[in-house]
């Protein structure tokens, strides 16, 4: 795998924004900005070797900036909503910004997804890697602590994108990192993902209230909507009447994944049958959000002028 790094574009205050293209002997390329340590493309041949690029963003860098539906980010210090954006950790309360609704939402008003990381190009296993940094400052958005960020983004010659997250905080602290990058197998802006088929390692999903948040409570996917323990089509239950659906206005929920032991292992698969695009998700966590753009309503234009 090579890793080569173009001048990209410059923030609001004139800060130099740079793109790291990972490309594997196959000829698929990930590209990646230091800004938000953003996936803005992936680009992967279908079954008749046509690439196209299959995940949503911009074509300009100035949108990222104005715009939030999170394309392609790294998400922190806290991933998915707190509600009423306040906690309490040994024995204090910590208040933070409200930025959905009344709750906490992806690490605040300027959260990881709207810094800029350092990026540097790393050795691994006698392949190159992309090791972007943060330093989260203590009581930066309410948060306590100085927490020192760390991702790795690898892509191999089997055509897996690996990202690894690393953290460490002088201080007790919450942190809950993930990637919010919006696949679409048909190519990105071809089609909807209704007839994307899924399945899901998981017996149980987390209820969430009306405002998306999860209020603790665990159920059962049988006899659901949730039920993807084997291959069936997204689209045949999104528009359920069922409570949870209701309130996520579509899937917007964590599965509790079956036989957790904190090794990597397969949990889940999407497959556009059209393209003969496959992708399969690995992880050594516990839970996995599932989420369908359900917040996208075509007022949001991306790549190509396509408006999602």
């Amino acid at each position: 795998m090579k890793i080569i790094k173009e001048f990209y574009g410059r923030t609001q205050v004139g800060q130099n924004i740079y793109i790291y293209t990972l490309e594997n002997t196959k000829g698929v390329k990930v590209k990646i900005i230091d800004y938000g340590a953003t996936v803005v493309s992936i680009i992967t041949p279908d079954k008749q070797g046509n690439f196209e690029d299959i995940v949503l963003g911009f074509d300009k860098l100035e949108d990222y900036f104005v715009n939030t539906p999170y394309f392609g980010s790294t998400v922190g210090r806290h991933a998915n909503r707190i509600e009423k954006g306040s906690f309490e950790l040994n024995g204090k309360s910590y208040k933070l910004p409200i930025n959905n609704g009344g709750n906490h939402l992806h690490g605040g008003l300027v959260g990881f997804n709207k810094v800029i990381w350092e990026a540097d190009i790393i050795s691994i296993e006698n392949r190159e890697g992309l090791k972007l940094s943060y330093l989260s400052k203590d009581g930066e958005e309410g948060y306590p602590g100085n927490l020192h960020v760390k991702l790795i983004y690898s892509l191999d010659d089997d055509n897996s994108l690996g990202i690894d997250y690393f953290a460490v905080s002088d201080e007790d602290t919450l942190v809950n990192l993930t990637n919010h990058t919006y696949f679409n197998l048909s190519g990105q802006g071809k089609a909807d993902i209704l007839n994307h088929q899924l399945m899901i390692v998981a017996d149980q999903f987390t209820r969430i209230n009306k405002e998306g948040v999860a209020n603790g409570e665990i159920e059962d996917v049988n006899g659901t909507a949730f039920d993807f323990r084997v291959l069936r089509r997204i689209g045949d239950s999104i528009d359920s009447s069922e409570e949870q659906i209701v309130n996520g206005h579509g899937y917007d929920h964590n599965w509790v994944l079956r036989n957790f032991n904190s090794q990597l292992q397969r949990v889940a698969q999407a497959i556009d049958a059209e393209s003969g695009r496959v992708l399969e998700v690995y992880t050594t966590k516990p839970g996995i959000q599932f989420y369908t753009g359900n917040f996208l309503d075509e007022r949001i234009c991306g790549k190509e002028g396509v408006c999602y």
